[in-house]
């Protein structure tokens, strides 16, 4: 992975600390490197991906990704 540095309001940061403290992320890493996948697959790859619904969506984000922004298995 490579790290992006970004700079966020602090109501942003309170509330993706809010849902790390409620469990529902493990940290905040992971739940902004989600929420950017959601995005990405609503705006940019959806098309492409809600072809075939039954493929797990990690399967998807894999051959729909550029091929240098894919992570190895």
């Amino acid at each position: 992975m490579k790290v992006v540095t970004i700079c966020l309001p602090k109501r942003y940061v309170s509330g993706i600390e809010d849902l790390v403290e409620q469990s529902k992320y493990p940290n905040r890493s992971e739940a902004i490197r989600i929420a950017i996948r959601d995005m990405l697959v609503d705006e940019l790859w959806g098309s492409r991906t809600q072809k075939r619904p039954s493929v797990p969506l990690v399967s998807q984000l894999k051959e729909t990704s550029p091929p240098e922004e894919s992570t190895p298995p």
